[in-house]
């Protein structure tokens, strides 16, 4: 890539107004979408040069445009074209890829995002994201949980403790207490506060990511300005001065979680030795110690739950708070109880001998429990607010009382994705477990293993499996049901042209698979419940017999017993295969540039929204992306007083919304919007309608000074706005054709191709669309005074 020069662009609020140089000057900035792409393929020109910004993310423009302010009658034919390119905030370098780990977080994450659209329910709203962040504390004691059952049960505890296992990893050698030359770390307290080492380095590990990552995406603050809107739960949100900036709250967030983590390895640690004093034969003073440890472990998790039940921040304003007494002694207060809990289980206890299991069944039993219980309220919650306070827009703008049947899963999108958290999180745990209980036994059986629970939730996984298959089955049929009527409908659209049946079947095909993005929500909602029904039915089999199923169903029906036999070796083979994958997807992603941009496509989607219910999520690439284009638009309509056209496809279109939204009113009435292949409405209107539903895209239509909307039947993931009235045909193009051309003419002597996603301005409505933009925008518009911009843009 070429970069001649830097040219220095003046983003200062508050410095003097330039005359307009180049008045009535137009610019089309656009921003990319998923998977992103270069500045040269954006630009249509192998020589751009970037004008402003880093190596993460920049504006670029042609070498032949950088001084285009100085020359504005070279470009009279059409705008200065500025191509915003953000596509290393997601898939960058290989470290990135070991954020699958992350998964878990980021889905729950989105949960709290989903809940339906809600006016004058603050109570309501707040209670929601009250339980998906306690949803979210949940997965992190999990996480750690999982690391404790690792390194503590299966590996201190069980296979140290046991001759034969230790017998085969004499790596473990120096733990063992069989040996004639048993050492001081032998006695079972010791072997816990020495194993407790690798969750407190993940959960160290997990600190240390979130705290970086914000310093490198998500420190960029917003352009000041006051706010528009006092009600919080205005559907506007994303307009509020304050939304894209969540310092605080991540900040308090990741003390309470770093806290719950410390916690949970001291409780690991401590309650097995609490266990052992408070027997017959026990020491009175550790038993005393022990009691006092375990209080102040309650009394410590008493306060990380009223630290995660504050929100502990308001979008109306940039909230420059941070809590710092708070956040730096939480932490540090949970370490120092850890340190002392390894010193009380380390103290000397010759007696003492590690038999069984530790306690992890109450544990885990304990967390799905919990969990279940939260998705199921989050679910009342969520139903509620969508019954009694969707508003969706009227003619004229107004906005009436009335269900929206876009919505996902109406209304239940949010506890039906927190549900798919816990259960992914529950997956990744049990896989873990019985990886390194195999590695560490085999089929041996000279350990008892991982916890009675894990192995229930592990035989849950082929009956729904067999629920998914029965689902693909029932969507691939009626995937071909639509391809014959769109088989009919391509013919008729391409009447004149010389008939191809293979030429129709292929369109028809795409057309046909593109619709199954409309089925998601069915889909998701199907999984969701019945991952609730078979973990509930896993939790009640592990509490009531105490054995595994195989050992359970023993003595019953044979057809039952071979049924629960079959469904726990497969299910734990299939965990540990999805393990094994998980680990060598993210390895060859750390290697492969091309897997890990498949992974940066994942984020894409999945990180476009704040850590506002969990602060060990993947950074939101969002708070640096929408503050960089607020900042260059409001700029370059200070600088110039020109027309600006923001462009966007597929995400970039959700990032050109969200920029236009935190514009000041009178800079956003001088702005136009043209999005394709967005998925504003299919996807972020359906899934996320308290900020993209209906009322929010009407007004953000309102807002600008005018938008055009393109897409294609054949694209999976763009659609139409669907506003309504006349707002719609006014937004929303009709469905550009694809392709151009059904078979060979004059035009296109080789054979177009099917274009789906992409190449969007290879449409000849594309340039048709942005003049049309342009022309309705005001030639020339007078500048500012200095003090009333200084307010904020």
């Amino acid at each position: 890539m070429e970069r001649a020069r830097e040219h220095a662009i003046d983003g200062e609020p508050d410095s003097p107004v330039q005359p307009p140089a180049a008045a009535g000057s137009a610019l089309e900035l656009m921003v990319h979408g998923v998977g992103g792409t270069t500045p040269e393929e954006m630009l249509n020109d192998p020589r751009t040069v970037r004008i402003t910004g880093d190596a993460t993310a920049a504006v670029f423009r042609r070498a032949d445009d950088t001084d285009a302010e100085e020359r504005p009658g070279d470009h009279s034919g059409g705008p200065v074209r500025e191509a915003y390119v953000w596509c290393n905030l997601t898939s960058g370098n290989g470290a990135r890829a070991l954020w699958l780990l992350l998964l878990p977080f980021m889905v729950v994450n989105l949960a709290h995002w989903m809940r339906p659209a809600a006016h004058g329910r603050g109570r309501a709203v707040r209670l929601y994201g009250l339980l998906v962040r306690l949803a979210g504390l949940t997965l992190t004691v999990l996480l750690v949980a999982a690391a404790c059952e690792v390194a503590l049960d299966l590996a201190a505890w069980q296979c140290a403790g046991t001759r034969a296992c230790v017998r085969n990893h004499s790596w473990l050698g120096f733990l063992s207490p069989d040996r004639p030359d048993a050492g001081w770390w032998s006695q079972p307290g010791r072997r816990l506060a020495l194993a407790c080492l690798v969750p407190a380095a993940l959960t160290t590990l997990l600190w240390y990511l979130s705290h970086r990552t914000w310093s490198e995406y998500e420190s960029q603050q917003p352009m000041a300005r006051a706010a528009e809107h006092d009600d919080e739960t205005d559907g506007t949100g994303l307009g509020r001065p304050g939304f894209w900036y969540g310092r605080r709250l991540v900040a308090r967030l990741r003390a309470a979680h770093t806290a719950a983590g410390f916690l949970t390895v001291a409780a690991a640690v401590g309650s097995s030795a609490a266990r052992y004093d408070r027997a017959r034969g026990g020491s009175a003073v550790l038993e005393t110690l022990g009691e006092l440890l375990n209080a102040t472990l309650v009394v410590g998790g008493a306060v990380v739950l009223w630290v995660v039940c504050r929100r502990g921040r308001s979008e109306n304003r940039i909230d420059h708070g941070r809590d710092r007494t708070l956040v730096r002694r939480l932490p540090l207060g949970s370490v120092a109880l850890l340190a002392l809990t390894l010193v009380y289980a380390g103290w000397s206890r010759p007696r003492w001998h590690s038999t069984g299991r530790l306690p992890g069944d109450a544990t885990f039993g304990g967390l799905t429990l919990v969990q279940g219980l939260l998705v199921m309220a989050l679910g009342v919650v969520a139903r509620a607010l969508y019954r009694t306070n969707t508003q969706v827009p009227g003619p004229g703008g107004a906005t009436g009382s009335a269900l929206d049947t876009r919505t996902a899963m109406r209304g239940f999108a949010g506890p039906a994705v927190a549900m798919l958290a816990c259960a992914l999180g529950g997956v990744m745990s049990g896989g873990v477990s019985q990886r390194v209980a195999d590695w560490l036994d085999g089929t041996r059986h000279s350990i008892p293993g991982p916890p009675v629970l894990l192995t229930w939730q592990a035989s849950a996984i082929p009956p729904l499996l067999l629920v998914l298959l029965a689902l693909t089955g029932w969507l691939a049929r009626r995937t071909w049901q639509l391809r014959r009527r769109e088989t009919i409908a391509v013919e008729r659209e391409y009447l004149g042209a010389a008939k191809d049946s293979a030429r129709t079947r292929r369109i028809a095909s795409t057309r046909a698979m593109a619709a199954l993005t409309d089925r998601a929500p069915l889909m998701v909602g199907v999984i969701s419940a019945v991952t609730l029904l078979l973990g509930a039915c896993a939790l009640a089999g592990a509490f009531a017999t105490g054995d595994a199923p195989s050992e359970a169903a023993r003595g019953a029906n044979g057809f039952v017993h071979g049924a629960a036999e079959t469904a726990q070796a497969l299910g734990s083979w299939l965990i540990g295969l999805g393990f094994i994958l998980f680990v060598t997807w993210g390895r060859r992603a750390y290697k492969d540039p091309a897997a890990r941009r498949t992974i940066g496509i994942l984020w894409d989607v999945g990180t476009f929204w704040p850590r506002a219910a969990h602060p060990f999520a993947p950074p939101c690439y969002a708070e640096r992306a929408v503050p960089d284009l607020t900042w260059r638009m409001a700029t370059w309509t200070r600088a110039t007083g020109g027309r600006l056209v923001l462009s966007g496809h597929s995400q970039g279109s959700v990032l050109a919304a969200a920029a236009a939204w935190q514009l000041k009113p009178s800079v956003r009435k001088r702005v136009a919007l043209l999005t394709y292949g967005s998925p504003l409405e299919r996807l972020y209107g359906r899934w996320f309608p308290a900020h993209f539903g209906p009322a929010a895209l009407a007004s953000l239509h309102r807002e600008v000074a005018c938008w055009r909307n393109l897409y294609r039947r054949t694209d999976p993931i763009g659609g139409p706005v669907r506003l309504p009235g006349d707002c719609g045909p006014e937004v929303d193009h009709e469905p550009l054709k694809d392709p151009l051309a059904y078979g060979r003419t004059e035009r296109q002597p080789l054979p177009a191709p099917v274009l789906g996603h992409s190449d969007y301005q290879a449409d000849p409505a594309f340039a048709d669309e942005r003049e049309l933009l342009l022309a309705r925008l005001l030639p020339e518009v007078p500048g500012q005074r200095p003090r009333e911009d200084a307010q904020g843009v």
